[in-house]
């Protein structure tokens, strides 16, 4: 599932540079998150980046948009075509993910 910010956003920005995919942007009220570049950090970290940053705890899971571990790697392999590290992570099944923490 994609990660959404909510409500309880404070506009602080913290987000912006944690996030692999340049996914979040600044919205009308408050920052966003793109969820057609949102990996959930699949193959970057092995938590959503924006969530670990985050000083309100406002970047959740968006419950409404789940999506597997290998959709959410291709996506990030799409977004990075140029990054033979992710690319080779990817190859070897060798990557960070939420999905993979604690197996």
């Amino acid at each position: 599932m994609a990660t959404i910010i909510t409500t309880s956003c404070i506009n602080c920005g913290s987000c912006l540079p944690a996030c692999p995919n340049q996914a979040i942007f600044e919205g009308d009220l408050l920052f966003e998150i793109d969820p057609l570049r949102c990996t959930e950090c699949v193959g970057f970290h092995d938590a959503e980046a924006c969530q670990a940053v985050c000083p309100v705890a406002c970047c959740l899971p968006d419950k409404d948009r789940r999506e597997t571990e290998p959709d959410l790697l291709a996506r990030a392999l799409r977004l990075h075509p140029d990054d033979v590290s992710l690319r080779d992570a990817a190859a070897r099944d060798d990557y960070p993910s939420r999905f993979r923490v604690g197996r």
